[in-house]
């Protein structure tokens, strides 16, 4: 009945008004006024007096006038009455301590004074103690009346979610009694879960602490009716560790704030923290920290130049765009065969950079008379090729279209990188050109080769630096047009099932701001010929990927969405790989990139194949364009593939015979950016 009363009460116009606006500063200065002369009242109706004179300044009126007067002043000029009530607690109690200390300071001193000076002490110690004790009791009083009278009613007014707090530190303590007080806000905390190891048996603002165990926590979550867990951002090294399959295997649903400096208890405005409060996202259980680059030499490079990105309208190109954008270049040019995506790109650009200047230019890599005249045009002085078919199924059965764009693609922008002097030229590869085992690998891995044999082909006959060439190698994106997670969402929208190719199928995983930072970390400190591989963590079972987004969507494994297992696609294998067999790194002054020592080919071999391979791709079959693939990169062995009869078919002898020379990497490029 209690509860119902409240609950009509809180919903009723006036209380709505009175919860949802603070009070002007006015009527708080008001009351307080109003306590204070109730203070001095009380004093001088109950209080003992002397009288030391006949003038009315001796009388017991005028000194409680005095000591109004002294209290409103100080109110005043200390501003108790400037915050808002119901956010603040710790600079309310403060200001009080502060008036009360300083009235009775003034009024001492008054009494010292004329205690000297005229013989007795204008104000007892009895009235001052007496006066400031009544007056600090009353504001404070009010104070936490409204606080908690405010606290009740909101909670009534809005059906809050209920929410276990993680952690016992300041900062969760904050979180959770800011929740509480905020209006119309979405969360109730209704406990805080304590990380510490020693039992705890106590309560914080009301707010219950208890200790985490991770046998108990479906009887915590049940016992206080809860099926949330709110944490701060800050915690999230902890979720990776594997406290966040804790909560998920007793589905726990997980809230993250993103940052603690989003909310302030005290702060003068009203805070919005439900707003900031979203579902954690499989991307930020990666299971190792996020890699941040944040090198001043990359935006000295890249300030006030002319930048081209292949592939701008993708993935990977369009956030390269926006990341060199914020660098401030001069100019940005976006090459790219997709209209549509162009034009979104196009959008969000003239909004989040208005006095940027952008060029759009819709061309196929493959069609070098039309790059061309990109490259005349706008002569870039760095160029970021994105560019590429990747999806490893299409390009099985489809060889030509992944030569002609991944092949050749490069080689035309390579080519004309060094015919209009480019400074450098980062080409972007992926793990599936190491010991490839389909087309798309195998053609990025030729396309690895072209660019590196070329930069040291151009070396070796001439001492001045040309166009450094730099490739850079990682493996899958989260959340790039195409990979798992998107499908695996969308999927469980529809209510399943989850479909993956193998149960134990593992991918190395990073998320398209981390992997395109590294790009550019990488292109600033390459110096020609290298290929760097990225430290991508540990790898990620597929299978477990699926099972953690059913948990985090709220659902189970088994009951509410199925997870089958299709088979191997074609040319796909279990695991990727960022290294040859035959490779090994060097580490470079960043500890997420090493360079790879890969082996160099001869260039004039390489021209022979290229040509070969050019002319399959107009007379011959895709039997052909394959089987010469094979020939340029001997260690590409299809699996799961039609193309595995190729295999069988060359003999080590024919291998041996066309397969390219290595040369002395070494003797050519000595490495200058290394430890």
């Amino acid at each position: 009945m209690k509860k119902l009363l409240i609950k009509a009460l809180a919903n009723s116009s006036p209380v709505r008004n009175f919860i949802a606006k603070p009070s002007p500063k006015w009527t708080v200065l008001l009351a307080d006024l109003l306590l204070i002369a109730f203070s001095c009242a009380l004093t001088l109706a109950f209080g003992s007096h002397h009288l030391y004179g006949d003038s009315f300044i001796y009388t017991p009126l005028a000194r409680a006038i005095f000591e109004f007067a002294t209290y409103a002043i100080l109110v005043i000029s200390l501003g108790t009455s400037r915050y808002i009530i119901r956010l603040s607690v710790i600079e309310d109690t403060y200001k009080l301590v502060m008036l009360i200390a300083s009235a009775t300071a003034v009024l001492s001193m008054v009494s010292l004074a004329t205690y000297f000076t005229l013989g007795f002490a204008y104000f007892s110690v009895w009235n001052i103690f007496v006066i400031g004790v009544m007056a600090f009791s009353l504001m404070l009083l009010m104070r936490l009346s409204i606080k908690y009278l405010y606290i009740t009613l909101a909670g009534a007014a809005h059906n809050k979610r209920r929410v276990i707090v993680l952690g016992s530190a300041i900062n969760s303590f904050f979180l959770a009694s800011a929740l509480k007080t905020e209006f119309e806000g979405s969360f109730d905390p209704i406990a805080l879960l304590s990380l510490g190891s020693r039992n705890i048996d106590s309560t914080v603002n009301g707010i219950p602490v208890l200790t985490y165990d991770p046998e108990k926590v479906p009887e915590i979550f049940e016992y206080y009716k809860c099926d949330t867990l709110l944490f701060l951002s800050t915690q999230m090294e902890l979720m990776r560790s594997g406290t966040a399959d804790v909560f998920l295997r007793n589905h726990i649903k997980l809230l993250m704030l993103n940052q603690v400096e989003e909310f302030d208890m005290n702060s003068k405005s009203m805070p919005a923290l439900s707003s900031h409060v979203h579902d954690i996202q499989v991307e930020d259980l990666l299971g190792r920290e996020p890699i941040r680059t944040d090198n001043p030499a990359i935006r000295n490079v890249i300030r006030n130049q002319v930048v081209l990105i292949s592939g701008a309208a993708g993935s990977i190109g369009s956030e390269i765009v926006r990341q060199v954008a914020a660098l401030d270049a001069k100019e940005i040019v976006l090459l790219d065969q997709a209209e549509t995506p162009m034009h979104e790109m196009q959008l969000e650009l003239e909004q989040n950079f208005p006095d940027m200047k952008i060029h759009l230019y819709i061309a196929d890599v493959a069609n070098r008379e039309r790059v061309e005249h990109c490259f005349s045009k706008y002569r870039p002085r760095y160029v970021f090729h994105a560019a590429a078919y990747k999806h490893v199924p299409m390009m099985e059965r489809n060889p030509a279209e992944a030569v002609l764009t991944n092949v050749f693609g490069t080689k035309n922008m390579a080519d004309l990188a060094v015919k209009y002097n480019v400074e450098k030229f980062v080409m972007i590869s992926t793990d599936k050109a190491v010991n490839p085992t389909n087309v798309m690998g195998a053609s990025k891995r030729i396309a690895e080769i072209y660019v590196q044999s070329l930069f040291f082909h151009l070396r070796k006959s001439s001492d001045r630096i040309s166009t450094r060439f730099i490739t850079t190698r990682f493996g899958n994106v989260l959340g790039s047009n195409g990979s798992v997670i998107p499908l695996f969402r969308k999927q469980i929208e529809q209510g399943g099932p989850v479909t993956i190719t193998h149960r134990d199928i593992i991918r190395y995983f990073m998320t398209i701001p981390e992997a395109c930072s590294l790009v550019l970390e990488a292109g600033c400190m390459g110096n020609g010929g290298e290929i760097f591989v990225f430290d991508m963590g540990q790898p990620v079972k597929i299978w477990d990927l699926a099972v953690r987004m059913i948990s985090l969507s709220g659902l189970r494994v088994g009951d509410d969405i199925e997870i089958i297992e299709t088979g191997l696609r074609p040319g796909e294998k279990l695991y990727e790989e960022l290294l040859n067999v035959k490779e090994h790194t060097m580490a470079t002054h960043h500890k997420k990139i090493m360079v790879a020592r890969v082996r160099a080919y001869d260039y004039a071999e390489v021209e022979q194949h290229m040509k070969r391979l050019e002319a399959c791709l107009h007379g011959g079959t895709g039997h052909d364009i394959v089987c010469e693939m094979k020939h340029m990169v001997p260690e590409f062995k299809s699996n799961n593939s039609i193309w595995q009869e190729i295999d069988t078919e060359i003999s080590r002898e024919e291998s041996d015979d066309v397969q390219m020379h290595e040369i002395d990497i070494d003797a050519l490029a000595p490495n200058t950016i290394l430890k």
